[in-house]
């Protein structure tokens, strides 16, 4: 099989656990686009905190970055906007005053800014993990009410062991509208129920004139599951949660272990082992 896409997940896929690409991931991958292969980046993550690791990769071309784990695709280097799945501003209100009803903190992703009521130990940990500033608005519920805005995303985080029992009330409240899903330890991510890695994937896909086929994907967590499925070839990384190892076509070396470019070089550029 000829692939034509890769796609690959950030955090705990693509950058090692300091955050970083590595040279050999980078080469790989740059190695490939020079043969004609399209890079997609596919995050949870907002665009202004993923768009420094496609620049650092130094890939000409105005290449897509699917964000908000499916809710955004947009362009590296004209920064279009082709597709935007937001929340209806209805459904976000509702969610927000369920998350102030359970004392959840919860954080809007609104056009690429970051909001929450106030700080407190959740806050500056997703700080330090996303080096983004948000900005303080009080009631979330009624900031909404007020703007009326349609967010991208909307991210509850909890580590006091009660992460499951939330990710369970959220689903059930509004698993029907919305996807409701932990992207990783203590997150409970929020988005338009068409707003998924795998349907952004599809969509892009489609919209290039490729095949599922001619796609191989990469990731580690639950918000990847359904990215791998639909790639002609899944691939998890060898640090990926049990159901991606369980359900992927193929399983890589881990994030530490130069796993993605162990993959490219085999199945895109031909490297023996």
């Amino acid at each position: 099989m000829t692939f034509r896409l890769i796609a690959a997940d950030l955090d705990d896929t693509l950058l090692d656990e300091n955050s970083e690409i590595s040279p050999r991931n980078r080469e790989a991958i740059r190695e490939a686009v020079d043969r004609g292969i399209q890079f997609v980046i596919a995050t949870g993550r907002m665009f202004k905190t993923s768009i420094s690791y496609m620049d650092e990769l130094c890939i000409d071309g105005d290449c897509p970055l699917i964000n908000y784990h499916g809710a955004l695709i947009k362009k590296s280097k004209s920064r279009e906007i082709i597709l935007h799945r937001k929340l209806s501003n209805d459904l976000a209100v509702a969610v927000a005053e369920e998350a102030e009803r359970q004392d959840c903190h919860i954080s809007l992703f609104i056009d690429d800014d970051l909001y929450i009521s106030k700080e407190s130990e959740y806050s500056r940990y997703y700080q330090n993990l996303a080096r983004i500033e948000p900005e303080e608005v009080g009631s979330l519920s009624a900031f909404l009410k007020k703007n009326k805005a349609g967010p991208s995303k909307m991210s509850i985080i909890r580590w006091d062991g009660r992460i499951d029992e939330i990710e369970a009330l959220f689903k059930d409240k509004f698993g029907r509208k919305l996807s409701v899903l932990q992207s990783r330890p203590y997150f409970l991510e929020i988005t338009d129920r068409k707003a998924t890695k795998g349907q952004a994937l599809r969509w892009l896909v489609e919209r290039e004139g490729l095949r599922r086929e001619e796609v191989i994907a990469f990731g580690d967590g639950h918000n990847d599951l359904d990215m791998l499925s639909y790639a002609g070839l899944g691939v998890a990384m060898g640090n990926a949660r049990p159901e991606l190892l369980e359900t992927a076509d193929l399983i890589t070396s881990s994030n530490n272990e130069d796993g993605v470019a162990e993959v490219i070089e085999k199945y895109v550029l031909g490297v023996e082992a």
